[in-house]
C-alpha cells in the first residue's frame, strides 16, 4: 500500500525536516518542487527550457507548468510505494489539477500534514506569549 502525503507550511516550518525523516522511515521520495524545478534546467530538458525562459524574465513559473513537471516525477518507478510533496501545491489551480491527477491515476492522498511554527517575539526571540524581562 502507498503512502502519498503533501506537507504545507510557510519558509522555515521544517517541510525539508519532516520530509527527511518520513523518507528515511519509509523509504518513499521527498520531491520539492524548487528542486525538479532547478533539475530540469540545469538538465536542459524541454520542460526545463520552458522554466527558464520564465525564469530569466524574472517571472513566476506557470501553474499548469509547474503541475506538468510533478505529474511527470509521480510517473517514475519510485513513487509507486508512496511520495511526499513538500510544498506544492501552493496556489489553488495547483490543487485541482493534483486532485485531478491523482484521482486519474486512482491514488488518493493518504494525509496532508500542514506545519506552522510558533511566533517569536522581536525582543526576546521567545516563543512564548508572555515574556520576563531582567530588571
Amino acid at each position: 500500500m502507498a503512502l502519498d502525503l503533501v506537507l504545507l507550511g510557510p519558509p522555515g516550518s521544517g517541510k525539508g525536516t519532516q520530509a527527511a525523516r518520513v523518507t528515511e522511515r519509509y523509504q518513499i521520495p521527498a520531491i520539492a518542487s524548487g528542486d525538479i524545478l532547478r533539475a530540469q534546467v540545469e538538465a536542459g530538458t524541454a520542460l526545463g527550457q520552458r522554466v527558464r525562459s520564465y525564469l530569466d524574465r524574472g517571472e513566476l513559473v506557470p501553474d499548469q507548468l509547474v503541475v506538468d513537471i510533478i505529474r511527470q516525477r509521480l510517473s517514475q518507478p519510485d513513487t509507486e510505494a508512496g511520495f511526499i510533496l513538500d510544498g506544492f501545491p501552493r496556489t489553488l489551480p495547483q490543487a485541482q489539477a493534483l486532485d485531478a491527477m491523482l484521482a486519474e491515476l486512482q491514488r488518493p492522498l493518504d494525509g496532508v500534514l500542514y506545519l506552522e511554527t510558533a511566533p517569536t517575539s522581536p525582543t526576546t526571540g521567545s516563543t512564548s506569549s508572555s515574556s520576563r524581562r531582567r530588571p
